[in-house]
């Protein structure tokens, strides 16, 4: 068990730092929003991957994503959190 959460904690962390990486720009996180970030990251790819390609439909909408999928869904909360930082600068 321990292994299994230590494995989650780097891969979620190595996703994160992948989107990071392909997404040009400053990002100011620490260790732990990276982390979060790849983790919410595989959330996002899991469902993206059930709506969108139907696979895997009697696992339910909440499933593992795979590597791509999961960078993928990590991308798309980093663009949406820069969406949203730039639309509260300049709100006033």
């Amino acid at each position: 068990m321990l292994w299994f959460i230590l494995v989650l904690l780097f891969v979620g962390f190595i996703i994160g730092a992948v989107a990071r990486f392909l997404v040009p720009g400053p990002d100011p996180m620490s260790l732990f929003g990276t982390w979060a970030l790849g983790v919410g990251g595989s959330l996002v790819g899991g469902f993206l991957g059930y709506f969108l390609l139907g696979a895997d439909v009697n696992d339910g909408p909440v499933q593992a994503a795979g590597f791509i999928g999961s960078v993928i869904g990590a991308v798309v909360i980093l663009l949406a959190l820069r969406f949203m930082d730039n639309r509260q600068g300049s709100a006033i």
